[in-house]
């Protein structure tokens, strides 16, 4: 479920136990990439929400810090390795091209945030539609910039499909949740739970209602967001 609450352990779970170290992992599993992203003030990348709640823009990764690379910050983040192998910018970058080029259907991407140390959510799915190379005028470099679109996507027969028919919903931004946690002091504002919590819509995006005011986003648990959901028409 979207916006769901999750713990860094459950995270890795949600990916069949593989640890997450990375931010960028290009098919991690057969039928996603999955990314993992943050906009906390000491995060090391520039991810942005679009005003309009929904695109995300998501930057690539620096250069690793090894012998040699004392300070990634101030290189180019490269596509491909010093051998010729494309990074993980580089894979994500070629399949934004292909699709572009009508080559292949759009990269399905999984998206978690870190929200606080050891709280992250689970954003659901995106389609990777673009990307820029761009040169970033206060670090003096190029970064990668990947555009992704929120999606709905169903799974059947062991594969991935998306949904055109499900109506989308806009991305929460960051620092509402982050002020709804607060508000609701982390618990469900039904029962009082902590666990099994999600971001959930008042009213939902799709009636009218608004993803960018504190006011129309609150914490449920999941049984109160099932019944919720159940009661909208």
């Amino acid at each position: 479920m979207k916006d769901q609450v999750i713990s860094y352990f459950e995270m890795c779970l949600n990916e069949g136990g593989q640890t997450l170290q990375r931010g960028m992992n290009f098919r991690l599993n057969p039928q996603y990439s999955v990314v993992l992203m943050s906009q906390r003030s000491n995060a090391p990348y520039k991810d942005e929400i679009s005003s309009d709640g929904l695109q995300l823009t998501y930057e690539g990764h620096d250069e690793p810090k090894t012998k040699g690379i004392d300070s990634p910050k101030l290189l180019d983040q490269p596509e491909k390795t010093k051998t010729g192998k494309l990074t993980q910018n580089g894979k994500f970058a070629q399949a934004a091209k292909e699709f572009k080029r009508g080559i292949r259907d759009a990269e399905i991407v999984r998206v978690y945030e870190k929200m606080f140390d050891g709280v992250w959510t689970d954003k659901g799915f995106f389609k990777l539609i673009d990307y820029n190379y761009i040169l970033d005028a206060a670090k003096k470099r190029k970064v990668f910039r990947f555009i992704l679109e929120e999606v709905e996507v169903d799974f059947a027969d062991g594969h991935l499909h998306e949904n055109k028919l499900k109506p989308r919903t806009r991305i929460i931004p960051s620092s509402i949740k982050k002020e709804v946690w607060a508000r609701d002091k982390g618990r469900c504002v039904e029962c009082g739970a902590t666990d099994e919590l999600h971001f959930d819509h008042d009213i939902p995006y799709s009636k009218g209602g608004s993803s960018i005011t504190a006011e129309n986003v609150k914490l449920l648990c999941a049984r109160h967001n099932l019944q919720k959901s159940a009661k909208i028409q």
